[in-house]
């Protein structure tokens, strides 16, 4: 197989590692700078171009797309399904999963479990969506963060007023969600490969900081999820349309609750906690199906 990833970064741990894999299962695999590729829109025939130059025709295309430039990569990955190219995550389910607002929405349709969550616009009604998630204390989050930026614990109520008049007065939106005081400061992630939990890991956060990312610190570890928790990642990816992802949970006293879908999993956390080669298991699943014009939405949605 021919597979471009796009990314922006060639070294990182996840790139080089899902590199490795396909080509010591024989495969090419170019890594293309997200930011290097320009789309030209003619009728019936939608061409990437990559450095100037017509792109390679590919089979498979692994989208590995930055938060800091989601919409372009988008509009990137479009251009490749809608040139019949099989994408690993199709550009409308890393859109759902990239707005929290929209993923919560989603998720809460079909009943999965999810800590109270909150929105508003004015921060006049500050008061009323604090007290709408249980609270304080509350977790304030941007609505477009990532690895735990934009993230804040507030443990009263005038710091939490504070804090989301603050965000909306610099027009920033955020959700306010009740904080899931029995999860201790730790988190699971659930690492999801068509359809299946393949591997999985417990997060604990660097001491005073309630956030529990790796990014910002924190440590993981080998765990053995419930039947429960399973059911809830593979169903949470499902319902957002992702064939990988990693589904973050607490472990609440009424369950697990899903805190985010992330579309581009980090693999350098998961696989060294838990030794296992899921670099090789994303490079199987997509020579097992993969197929030309065979993607759900084809770039439209």
């Amino acid at each position: 197989m021919k597979i471009a990833m796009l990314a922006r970064n060639a070294n990182l741990y996840s790139h080089r590692r899902l590199k490795e894999a396909a080509e010591e299962r024989g495969h090419q695999l170019d890594i293309l700078n997200t930011l290097r590729c320009t789309v030209h829109i003619a009728s019936h025939r939608p061409e990437v171009f990559y450095n100037g130059e017509p792109a390679e025709s590919y089979d498979a295309v692994i989208p590995r797309i930055g938060a800091s430039i989601t919409q372009y990569g988008l509009s990137i990955l479009r251009q490749f399904e809608m040139r019949g190219t099989w994408s690993l995550n199709e550009s409308v389910a890393i859109g759902r999963s990239r707005d929290k607002l929209r993923s919560m929405q989603i998720l809460a349709k079909y009943g999965l479990g999810l800590p109270l969550t909150a929105y508003a616009n004015d921060p006049k009604q500050a008061e009323e969506i604090i007290r709408a998630v249980k609270g304080p204390p509350v977790v304030i989050k941007l609505l477009e963060g990532t690895q735990g930026i934009g993230v804040v614990l507030a443990e009263t109520m005038s710091s939490a007023k504070s804090v989301i008049e603050a965000f909306r007065g610099a027009n920033v939106n955020i959700l306010v969600q009740e904080f899931i005081k029995e999860a201790g400061g730790t988190d699971i992630r659930a690492l999801v490969v068509g359809g299946k939990v393949v591997a999985s890991m417990k997060r604990t956060g660097a001491p005073d900081d309630f956030r529990s990312n790796l990014h910002r610190g924190g440590s993981a570890q080998l765990i053995k999820i419930t039947p429960a928790e399973r059911s809830t990642a593979v169903s949470a990816a499902k319902r957002m349309g992702l064939n990988v992802c990693g589904v973050d949970m607490l472990r609440s006293n009424h369950g697990p609750v899903i805190m985010e879908v992330n579309s581009s999993p980090g693999l350098e956390g998961i696989e060294k906690a838990t030794e296992k080669d899921i670099a090789g298991q994303i490079i199987d699943f997509m020579v097992a199906h993969a197929q030309a014009g065979k993607t759900k939405t084809k770039g439209a949605g």
